[in-house]
């Protein structure tokens, strides 16, 4: 196999390099014995003397030969490979979850790869693609869910796949997911308890099943509360490029007052620390804020946010069990390694609200 690569040299002028790898052949050669036995020495087969395993062995490891992944996936018929297919990597909520999911897949003897989609349905589609056409065994994905044709094509490919943190509505898809519903609940809950009436509600899109929810849950706990809630202050964010800034502004400009913000992540909740920092308001002395998804837990941060836990590496696991059901589902020791083989996997794991330094009692002030 040949690159070609510009070096010192005048534009327009290329110079050729040879990328070298070992084969088999040159095993061959090295050893004095044949491909076949050569390839079946690598693979201990029970017809090949111990003796010729060890020096052909030895020999490969001296020479730095890599077994070739491709040509054996040709020949078995898997690859023993999951892509994970996540919006935006740049979150540590998503670097955690992929983190987490790499690790408990290597038990599995999966190799994982990813595929950023920046909150985009035509990169999912491609992400999507190139992971089917690399002959993954699965596929873990959190949707973008602009609509629902993507999760329609991967159940149309056959390839197992597992939506993660969000799932789709009316279709038999495998999911695992957080109780958003709860979180939002608790997040809105706690700031009402603790005297607030006018919470901001930072959102993500109406089409995010999570946002959804999350929504659902804050109208729950004004409702169980007896405090209208002021559309004014149900504001949707951008999942691919913040508006905050802009919100934020705007509301000042309006002249509409909050006193508390519950934000759809962690991430957004930092960003409106940071813009009421610049603009001279104190958290939790003037606004108290609530994220999600307790990034901290794996963060040393020194002003710890109140937010709510969504266990991502319960639901990472989790998926990671359901996905290689999904992938070996005759395999009979399912049960005994943790996974769960129902026909359609659909976990919803708990949330708890994790109390931090960013909410005050405004009740009790003079």
């Amino acid at each position: 196999m040949y690159f070609y690569i510009n070096v010192n040299a005048k534009a327009g002028e290329w110079v050729k390099r040879q990328k070298r790898t070992i084969t088999l052949k040159d095993l061959a050669e090295k050893t004095g014995y044949s491909i076949n036995t050569v390839s079946r020495a690598l693979r201990s087969k029970d017809d090949i003397a111990e003796e010729t395993i060890d020096k052909i062995k030895q020999t490969a490891r001296e020479m730095g030969y890599i077994n070739n992944t491709i040509a054996s996936s040709l020949r078995l018929g898997y690859t023993n490979t999951i892509a994970v297919i996540l919006g935006d990597i740049s979150n540590p909520h998503f670097s955690i979850m992929t983190k987490e999911i790499e690790n408990h897949g290597r038990k599995y003897g999966y190799s994982t790869f990813l595929l950023n989609t920046n909150e985009n349905s035509e990169l999912e589609r491609s992400a999507i693609k190139t992971a089917i056409n690399k002959n993954v065994d699965g596929i873990i994905i959190c949707p973008t869910q602009e609509d629902d044709s993507n999760i329609r094509f991967l159940m149309q490919s056959k390839v197992p796949f597992i939506q993660i943190g969000r799932y789709t509505e009316g279709l038999d898809a495998n999911y695992v997911v957080c109780d958003d519903i709860q979180g939002g609940y608790l997040a809105a809950k706690h700031l009402l308890e603790n005297g607030h009436r006018r919470i901001l509600f930072l959102n993500g899109p109406s089409y995010i099943s999570s946002s959804k929810e999350r929504y659902k849950g804050y109208l729950k706990a004004h409702e169980e509360a007896g405090v209208p809630v002021d559309p004014k202050l149900i504001k949707t964010v951008s999942v691919s490029q913040s508006n905050i800034p802009d919100i934020l502004e705007q509301l000042k400009k309006d002249k509409i007052e909050y006193t508390g913000i519950f934000a759809f992540s962690d991430s957004l909740a930092w960003e409106a620390w940071a813009w009421l920092h610049n603009h001279g308001y104190s958290v939790p002395q003037d606004i108290s804020i609530i994220g999600f998804d307790h990034i901290q837990s794996r963060m040393a941060i020194p002003f710890q946010l109140t937010t709510i836990s969504s266990y991502k590496a319960k639901m990472s696991i989790t998926a990671v069990d359901c996905l290689h059901c999904k992938i070996n589902p005759d395999h009979k020791n399912m049960e005994e390694q943790g996974a769960s083989c129902e026909d359609i996997c659909r976990h919803v794991i708990k949330t708890a609200l994790v109390k931090g330094e960013t909410v005050r009692n405004i009740s009790e002030q003079s």
